[in-house]
């Protein structure tokens, strides 16, 4: 610990966002930096707790608590306060194979969870994270370590998001000779075209993939396994398979006019843009906001992410549509620490909105009924009502609809972001993997195993649409029983 007191001198404090009118200009990164001497007070006021939870990485009411990857950040902050940042990194990578990437991305429920945060703001652990990580790239600390031996065996990785990444990583690391297959034709999954360049700008992800090439892990982009690349050459080339696909398939609203011009998913309109940005093709953008009212349907970091982009693009005007009722100003009674707190506030996008507009675009307890259509065939707005959430005769609660909310908004582009059902189903089917009753890949927690030896899964497409973290962390674990079965015992954390 490294000043007893520091969590009593220091208030928290986060680096400056650039002002939202300025950064809906261009699509670099929002977040600016702290200096040292500033980063030395924040690590100041984590008090070294007799038994920190930020490191847990529980799921407690559902919802992550603590960190899922078990970041050492106790040590971390000290070290950092000490002003012994190298050590402080390779602290951090210990755990944690891309700090830069969920210091930039994860929610943090390490923070939901800091001892601090019971009566004061948490410790600013995230903005930590990636400060130690970005100093190790700016002062050369972070190089390429191949492995000292390599074992001959052959593993093939089944996409390139954060869990086949981190799969990757410590599959190398143990020396096994792993292919990395990913059907884009860019390396990164959801860390590339899933994640906007403003939150997570892909030189970062460039940079680490280009360390593990230089590892010596095989990346082989455009290579869709299952259609250009046939299943049954998986297990005959590989000793062993992790499926590493994510969870991509979207929930869909099937109301009238849904196959209207102009109805997309999220997804489409984000990994379109994405692309478009770095063909340096933005101009010809398939699916664009520019002058358009917009309504984004559904909540989560997808839907901000269709904000700030929408925004970006230069939209006419913009609203979120959320079924759920806005999230109170602080904890509710039923919602305690160290539960991930369920509390009003505005993300990136939701900020860049209100200053352009004069309010938070969202509206809460709100459906929509039908997407409305020009003399022309064109969309041109979508029918709301409000609801209100009560039980049914079974208990569960359903949304019901109040009489005379209705009302119809102009919209010539509508973002459906309303979550994802499973994984793509071609490829398991190919394989003849059992499935969970969500289509998930059927695989128990610890083992990851599915019911073809040699096959494993991990991340979305095991346990359903989760946060990037426990992607990283299911990847990590994997790549230890990926290991286990190929040597018969693994040395890998």
């Amino acid at each position: 610990m490294g000043k007893p007191t520091g969590f009593i001198d220091y208030l928290r404090e986060l680096p400056l966002d650039r002002s939202s009118i300025a950064r809906i200009k261009d699509w670099n990164e929002f977040h600016e930096h702290m200096d040292d001497t500033k980063l030395r007070d924040q690590s100041a006021r984590c008090m070294d707790c007799g038994v920190p939870f930020c490191h847990t990485g529980n799921l407690i009411s559902g919802m992550a608590s603590g960190c899922p990857i078990n970041n050492l950040i106790p040590e971390w902050n000290d070290l950092v306060y000490r002003g012994l940042w190298r050590e402080a990194l390779q602290r951090l990578h210990k755990t944690n194979n891309f700090p830069d990437f969920t210091g930039r991305v994860c929610p943090a429920p390490c923070e939901g969870s800091c001892v601090l945060g019971i009566n004061n703001p948490p410790v600013t652990i995230k903005n930590i994270e990636v400060s130690i990580a970005d100093k190790g790239w700016d002062e050369g600390w972070i190089k390429p370590e191949p492995p000292t031996r390599r074992t001959g065996k052959k593993v093939a990785v089944i996409g390139s998001g954060p869990a086949g990444l981190s799969a990757a990583a410590q599959l190398n690391k143990a020396g096994h000779n792993v292919t990395v297959f990913e059907r884009a034709d860019r390396i990164g999954g959801l860390l590339m075209y899933g994640i906007p360049n403003m939150k997570l700008d892909k030189s970062v992800v460039d940079r680490r993939v280009d360390l593990l090439s230089k590892e010596g892990v095989v990346f082989l982009t455009n290579t869709e396994v299952g259609r250009n690349y046939p299943a049954e050459n998986l297990l005959r080339e590989f000793e062993a398979v992790v499926l590493c696909t994510g969870a991509t398939k979207p929930r869909d609203l099937p109301i009238e006019g849904r196959n209207l011009k102009g109805v997309h998913f999220a997804m489409e309109f984000l990994q379109g843009n994405t692309k478009a940005l770095l063909d340096k093709q933005l101009d010809s953008v398939a699916i664009s906001a520019k002058g358009k009212d917009v309504i984004v349907i559904g909540g989560g970091d997808t839907g901000t992410d269709c904000v700030g982009t929408s925004m970006r693009h230069g939209c006419k005007s913009l609203v979120q549509v959320e079924i759920l009722p806005r999230p109170p100003e602080a904890r509710a009674k039923d919602n305690p620490w160290p539960e991930w707190p369920k509390v009003y506030k505005m993300d990136y996008g939701q900020e860049e909105a209100a200053a352009k507009f004069g309010e938070d675009p969202r509206v809460y307890l709100t459906t929509a009924k039908k997407f409305m259509t020009d003399e022309s065939g064109n969309l041109s707005g979508v029918h709301l009502v409000t609801i209100q959430w009560t039980k049914n005769d079974k208990g569960q609660f359903v949304p019901k609809e109040i009489e005379g909310s209705d009302r119809i908004l102009p919209a010539q582009l509508v973002l459906l972001a309303m979550g994802f059902l499973g994984p793509e189903q071609p490829l398991l089917e190919q394989l003849g993997v059992e499935r969970d009753a969500r289509s998930n890949v059927k695989a128990e927690h610890g083992q990851f195993t599915t019911s073809v030896k040699g096959v494993f899964a991990a991340g979305d497409a095991r346990r359903g649409q989760s946060l990037v973290v426990w992607a990283f962390s299911e990847g990590r674990a994997v790549a230890r029983e990926v290991d286990r079965f190929l040597m018969g015992s693994s040395d890998l954390p």
